[in-house]
């Protein structure tokens, strides 16, 4: 089974996302036939900027759920928008054993999950210190791994930028990697490991 995006989903992405990426950015987009478009899937990619959660939402083609501070789901337009668009809440200070359970349930829905190896915005746009939370994801839930290179968009409206430059942002998907045979901590950090390797690879 695969979740349909919402009516707000594909409306913001058209009129929103679309115009930002494709015109503004000149955004472009290679490798997805990769992409499986029913089943679970845990999208792996490297964080330069804000603008990363909705270009991979609107670039893969089919819906991509992100874990979002709940704080976020009270404020009234902002809450609407980002639930409607697949987002999860996770309360502040919560322990990442939880987050991960969350993750899992989306995924067991036949979601595709949006997981940042760094877990934060990297002033170079590469992967520098990667987690293991995708890895440990995947382990869990039998998903596979689809590694994503976003090229740019730390140049574009990266940590401390008030202005976006308009400069290409070039999105390339990689081919998927399967998940750990355990979770165990050394089959975990091989795949993490590997998963550093090949998204920083696609953005040589």
């Amino acid at each position: 089974m695969n979740p349909k995006p919402s009516f707000v989903y594909q409306l913001v992405s058209f009129l929103i996302v679309f115009p930002l990426f494709r015109i503004f950015f000149r955004g472009s987009t290679f490798g997805n036939s990769n992409v499986p478009k029913i089943g679970s899937l845990v999208v792996v990619a490297n964080h330069g900027s804000h603008l990363d959660p909705p270009i991979l939402g609107h670039v893969l083609g089919r819906p991509v759920a992100f874990m979002a501070k709940a704080e976020l789901f009270q404020i009234p337009l902002i809450g609407f928008l980002i639930n409607a668009c697949g987002a999860y809440p996770v309360k502040r200070g919560s322990s990442d054993r939880e987050a991960i359970k969350v993750a899992t349930a989306k995924l067991e829905e036949g979601w595709a999950i949006g997981v940042f190896l760094d877990g934060s915005r990297q002033d170079n746009g590469k992967v520098n210190n990667p987690k293991a939370g995708a890895a440990l994801l995947a382990a869990r839930s039998g998903s596979y791994l689809l590694p994503v290179a976003i090229q740019n968009s730390y140049r574009a409206l990266g940590t401390g930028r008030l202005l976006p430059r308009l400069i290409p942002i070039r999105v390339q998907i990689g081919e998927m990697i399967p998940p750990p045979q355990t979770r165990s901590k050394k089959d975990l950090e091989l795949t993490t490991i590997k998963l550093q390797q090949t998204i920083n690879s696609l953005l040589e």
